[in-house]
């Protein structure tokens, strides 16, 4: 099967193993972003456990949201998954100045940017990206 960016040709599994770890993060990120948007009591009481206000959380949760249309989007997935691996930056700082378990919170973001990356590189997205320019000829 020919993926949408590049003439390459990528297995079916390949793109439905794809197809699902991408959603599965999308899906995860999601629900964190909605209960972060509805201000729901466990996204207002963690984000105040980890030191912030809880009048950042709707913020940050549209910035989460905004993100993950990014990564959701074809066009614009690898953009997305840029902006993403930045959010969670942002997370695995914030824990690790407050002292959080390494494998359960400060890694945690870091398992998901697998999910997000893994996804695009089955699909065959990053190989214009991560592949050597053509030689250039000199005359």
């Amino acid at each position: 099967m020919k993926n949408d960016t590049n003439d390459i040709l990528v297995s079916n599994k390949r793109i439905w193993t794809a197809r699902i770890l991408g959603g599965l993060a999308i899906g995860l990120l999601a629900l964190d972003a909605a209960l972060k948007l509805a201000q729901a009591a466990p996204a207002v009481s963690g984000t105040v456990q980890l030191g912030y206000p809880a009048s950042v959380v709707f913020g940050i949760g549209l910035v989460e949201i905004l993100c993950v249309i990014a990564y959701a989007v074809p066009r614009t997935a690898i953009f997305g998954a840029v902006l993403l691996t930045g959010y969670f930056g942002g997370a695995i700082a914030t824990h690790v100045r407050i002292g959080s378990p390494l494998a359960t919170h400060i890694l945690s973001p870091i398992y998901v940017s697998v999910l997000i990356w893994g996804a695009l590189a089955l699909r065959g997205r990053l190989r214009g990206l991560l592949a050597a320019p053509p030689a250039r000829r000199v005359a």
